[in-house]
């Protein structure tokens, strides 16, 4: 597959830019799926250890992937622990 898109990209020059931006696309894409996978509370790997791990989550721990104004570091708790 890889040889017919370098042969494509050879006879056609102006495909190669639509080939770099379908790729990083498409690598863009599955690294969000995994970093949403990994790192997202809602997802628990392990449930016999860490059945709920959105309750170890503290108010001042950032799982937002971009916050524009606020500083988590500030933030204090206002519920009760469970």
């Amino acid at each position: 597959m890889l040889r017919q898109i370098l042969g494509q990209a050879k006879k056609h020059p102006s495909l190669i830019p639509l080939f770099v931006f379908i790729g990083a696309g498409g690598t863009g894409a599955a690294l969000c799926v995994l970093r949403l996978a990994l790192f997202n509370p809602d997802v628990s790997w392990d449930r016999k250890n860490n059945p709920e791990p959105w309750n170890k989550l503290g108010p001042n721990d950032q799982y937002k992937f971009y916050s524009v104004n606020v500083d988590y570091s500030k933030l204090k708790k206002e519920g009760p622990d469970f």
